[in-house]
């Protein structure tokens, strides 16, 4: 073969190989767009809720090599009246009711089963605080009252500038932040098309330049600062969350399937929201909390800041749902009770004096109709309360 066709022929070549990668990127990117763009749509939500993996890049969670924690079973209970209808009107998917460390319910609903691992939405935003407080009590981050950038410098004239860990802890960073679900056009939906399309949330946080107060002035619920805190956790600490998640407290609960998180196109973890697991796994972490911090004979999270993180310290209005660090209080809460809570229904409901854990999970369209977060509120406190 002549010399020029040889070239040819291999220039040829690896121009049809590059094609091709790029059409492959580019098809697996327009697929997670599509999917991302379906997500909610009411004939798949209950199954793009247990294989988010479709839609989103992921990367793993780690158990640690141990044996499964037992939670036993202990008297079945009777479903109060009322939580049956409760269960189809919210498009329940699994409810699992633990009362002293026993199982009382477990049923999975709408075709999902016990090895589902369903996602967290928000809940993970009370995991990252967990393990924010491991991370403080070792020293890795010196004080919640030091300024974000400290340690996490790629924020420096952002919206971030002058807010505090403790500020954006209680979700008073006074950023304005855009939640609406269902505007297209809204910040938390721009993140969302941003995570699918391989972006970097680190990017689209530093980005953000305006503010509604000054930090510590007024309260609004801004799922980026959750972010942002995981960008202090990796600057102080120079890991990754997973990796600590997973050390510092997923390789002590015992778990059945540590599950994953989704990550943004550099591969960091999603913490305001990925996290994916068993309904029985989320109940191992709703108990640890439960129980102060402990699981088995080991004190996974120190006393001091469950106690510090559950209390409503956030701005919220007088009278109104209470906010602490990443954890929401009920209103009129009674001692010792608190909840984290993702969207489309999700739920690890904890009383501490009645020793009870409910974990919810859900594919709840209309979640965000009025008087559904607080019906929602009173039937976990009908259930603890009948057992």
């Amino acid at each position: 073969m002549p010399k020029w066709l040889r070239i040819t022929s291999i220039f040829v070549l690896t121009t049809l190989v590059c094609a091709a990668s790029v059409a492959l990127y580019k098809r697996e990117t327009i697929a997670r767009l599509i999917a991302v763009n379906t997500l909610f749509d009411k004939d798949t939500i209950v199954h793009n809720f247990s294989h988010m993996g479709d839609a989103f890049l992921t990367t793993p969670l780690d158990r640690g090599p141990q044996e499964p924690s037992e939670l036993p079973r202990g008297v079945e209970m009777t479903l109060p009246s009322g939580v049956q209808e409760w269960m189809e009107e919210r498009s329940v998917t699994s409810l699992l009711v633990m009362k002293n460390g026993q199982i009382r319910h477990e049923s999975y609903h709408k075709g999902t089963a016990e090895t589902d691992l369903r996602i967290s939405w928000s809940m993970a935003k009370s995991y990252l605080s967990a393990l924010f407080g491991i991370l403080l009590d070792e020293g890795a981050i010196a004080s919640l009252d030091e300024k974000v950038v400290t340690y996490a410098p790629s924020l420096r004239g952002s919206a971030y500038e002058t807010a505090t860990i403790r500020n954006v802890l209680n979700m008073a960073s006074g950023v304005e932040f855009d939640e609406d679900y269902l505007d297209y056009d809204s910040d938390i939906n721009r993140m969302g098309r941003t995570l699918a399309l391989g972006g970097t949330l680190d990017d689209f946080a530093a980005e953000l330049k305006g503010t509604i107060a000054a930090p510590g002035e007024i309260w609004q619920y801004v799922s980026i600062d959750t972010h942002v805190l995981g960008m202090v956790i990796r600057g102080a600490t120079g890991r990754s969350v997973p990796e600590l998640l997973s050390e510092r407290i997923l390789y002590h609960l015992g778990l059945e399937n540590a599950g994953y998180y989704l990550t943004d196109g550099a591969g960091v973890a999603f913490v305001l929201g990925g996290i994916n697991q068993m309904t029985r796994d989320f109940a191992r972490f709703g108990l640890m909390m439960a129980q102060n911090g402990r699981y088995g004979r080991k004190q996974i999270v120190p006393r001091l800041w469950v106690a510090r993180s559950t209390r409503p310290t956030a701005p919220t209005e007088p009278g109104k749902t209470g906010y602490g660090y990443q954890w929401w209080i009920p209103r009129n809460a009674e001692p010792g009770e608190f909840l984290a809570k993702g969207v489309y229904g999700q739920y690890i409901y904890i009383h501490q004096g009645r020793n009870v854990v409910i974990v919810v999970t859900a594919a709840d369209r209309a979640f965000r109709e009025s008087g559904v977060s607080r019906q929602n509120v009173r039937m976990l406190r009908t259930l603890a309360k009948s057992l």
